[in-house]
């Protein structure tokens, strides 16, 4: 008898259902535990599915169950979870402009003449190039993680980002040279 697996990777889309109602409650458990909310869980769980389905293929009985082949995808897929978390910045979104340290007064302090000008011709960019590489200084994003929040395409987001800050530098060469003209 052919698992949902032999099945899922033999197109049977019957299959895909029957695999979700048979192993959908163990998969909620698995991610309860590895989630802080029950939205995240719901991610979760639809991910380690499609991590199933494309795995499908590579299931074989002779090494583990079926059961064992489809937790230990969920669990994997749960950590590869915990860790993007771990790396990306805490927060519940992301404001327009990067954050404002007026309420921080050591950073206001430390911040040089020259990097608030920087800051400042950030403005003059096109939104798209201000908001990338706002995300990529302000939040230590990566440019794949600035093309997944974006919806970006991973070239566009570098092209944005080395054009924009390659406009801020001349512009502060231009602004440094006018300032030290008598």
């Amino acid at each position: 008898m052919d698992t949902y697996l032999d099945r899922i990777s033999a197109g049977d889309s019957d299959a895909v259902g029957e695999c979700i109602d048979r192993y959908g409650g163990l998969l909620w458990s698995i991610a309860r535990r590895f989630s802080s909310s029950t939205a995240e869980a719901e991610d979760a769980v639809q991910e380690a599915f499609v991590a199933i389905w494309q795995n499908a293929s590579k299931f074989d009985p002779s090494i583990a169950s079926e059961k064992t082949f489809v937790t230990m995808i969920a669990r994997r897929k749960m950590i590869d979870r915990l860790r993007k978390a771990d790396r990306r910045p805490k927060l519940t979104s992301f404001p327009e402009h990067g954050p404002d340290p007026a309420g921080d007064q050591h950073l206001v302090m430390e911040r040089s003449a020259e990097a608030a000008a920087a800051a400042k011709l950030l403005d003059d960019l096109r939104p798209e190039q201000r908001r990338v590489i706002e995300l990529s200084i302000y939040y230590g994003m990566s440019h794949r993680e600035i093309s997944e929040e974006t919806e970006i395409p991973i070239g566009t987001v570098k092209s944005h980002i080395f054009r924009g800050l390659a406009m801020v530098r001349e512009n502060l060469a231009q602004t440094a040279s006018q300032a030290a003209a008598p």
